[in-house]
């Protein structure tokens, strides 16, 4: 079992939660972020004074999968949330020891 974490622009979130389903993943937590890698903010202007905004607004994608479609659920995140411009994200895959569904107490594969 992995975890799959992925970071990405916020107006992907839909066309990630499509390719995703497509390919049988079932569930998914999705949480607000603000972050910089290579981007490093931008400047806006607001009542006529320029700001700084070193942290962007993304968006943090968990999934947990069974090892047999962890190249599928990459793939296809890839796929979805890629624009082709800096910024577009990062992928983690991460070893997942133990999973427990807490309402029947299943555990292993079967909890996901």
């Amino acid at each position: 079992m992995k975890l799959i974490t992925v970071i990405i622009k916020p107006f992907k979130l839909d066309d990630v939660r499509e390719a995703l389903s497509e390919i049988g993943v079932a569930g998914l937590t999705v949480t607000e972020v603000k972050g910089f890698g290579r981007q490093k903010g931008h400047t806006e202007l607001y009542r006529g004074a320029e700001y700084v905004i070193d942290f962007l607004p993304k968006v943090k994608v968990e999934i947990a999968v069974s090892d047999g479609i962890v190249d599928a659920t990459v793939s296809a995140l890839v796929e979805s949330a890629r624009t082709g411009k800096i910024g577009d994200g990062k992928i983690f895959v991460t070893s997942l020891e133990q999973v427990i569904r807490i309402r029947t107490g299943e555990s292993g594969a079967e909890a996901i």
